[in-house]
């Protein structure tokens, strides 16, 4: 048995979300300040700039993190790598490289806690059975999530235009039902969320942070000529086909 006292209790701290095996919490002010960076943090404070952190709760799933944000463990936590094998192995090193998520993304069971490192980030938590068990994300973003989700590579539709449009051939997609938690460079309250039934959803930069796996996702031409493209002058856009959804991060998301 284990007490916890002064951490989610402390005045200090608010509980933004909780969803399955995660709670988010909030520092309300940094109090473990000096002189010299009294004003950083006054000003941080004033612009929502905090520090937040996800507390796992074992005992509701097992969880996988992305390598390198575990904080702090207690009770009965057991981690192990995750790799069920050579070609498991393979398998994720090739899906790390080409996403730019860790290779190895190890894997918490148990019934006690673990606290992940603290991040100015927001910490969105996503259910994916609302994406019909199937999401696809932008490099980067993910945090944790239940260990019953599946993980793979997931390559754009175009080849060549990819390319050229500088996003890379690869996503991560995450597939199953059970609880995601990404870091977000914008808070949920910003997040735009489009639902397409059989439409087209074209971007002009990188500003989808998540999409529905159903969706086709192109880089392509914004007008139908090269001429067309340079009179625009949006060039290369981001193309979002088919019914699904689409997570936007507008006003962080591919400024210049």
């Amino acid at each position: 048995m284990y007490t916890i006292n002064n951490f989610t209790n402390n005045d200090d701290i608010k509980i933004l979300d909780t969803l399955g095996p995660f709670t988010v919490a909030e520092y309300q002010r940094d109090l473990s300040v000096m002189p010299e960076n009294a004003m950083i943090a006054f000003f941080c404070n004033s612009m929502n700039v905090r520090k937040r952190q996800v507390i796992c709760d074992l005992s509701k799933a097992p969880i996988t993190l992305q390598a390198g944000a575990m904080q702090w463990t207690v009770g009965d936590v057991n981690a192990t790598t995750g790799v069920k094998g050579v070609g498991d192995f393979l398998g994720k090193a090739f899906r790390g490289q080409v996403t730019g998520e860790s290779a190895i993304k190890p894997e918490y069971t148990g019934s006690g806690t673990l606290v992940l490192e603290p991040t100015y980030k927001h910490i969105i938590l996503i259910d994916t059975a609302e994406w019909n068990g199937n999401i696809i994300l932008d490099d980067g973003l993910f945090l944790a999530c239940d260990s019953r989700l599946t993980h793979k590579a997931v390559m754009r539709s175009n080849f060549s235009s990819a390319v050229a449009g500088g996003e890379g051939l690869f996503n991560l997609g995450i597939s199953g039902n059970g609880i995601l938690c990404l870091e977000s460079p914008c808070p949920k309250e910003e997040l735009v969320e489009i639902t397409l039934q059989d439409d087209i959803l074209k971007i002009d930069g990188n500003m989808a942070i998540a999409w529905s796996g159903s969706l086709s996702f192109t880089v392509e031409r914004s007008g139908k000529s090269l001429i067309g493209s340079a009179a625009s002058g949006e060039g290369l856009v981001n193309v979002y086909r088919g019914t699904g959804k689409v997570l936007l991060a507008p006003v962080t998301k591919g400024i210049a």
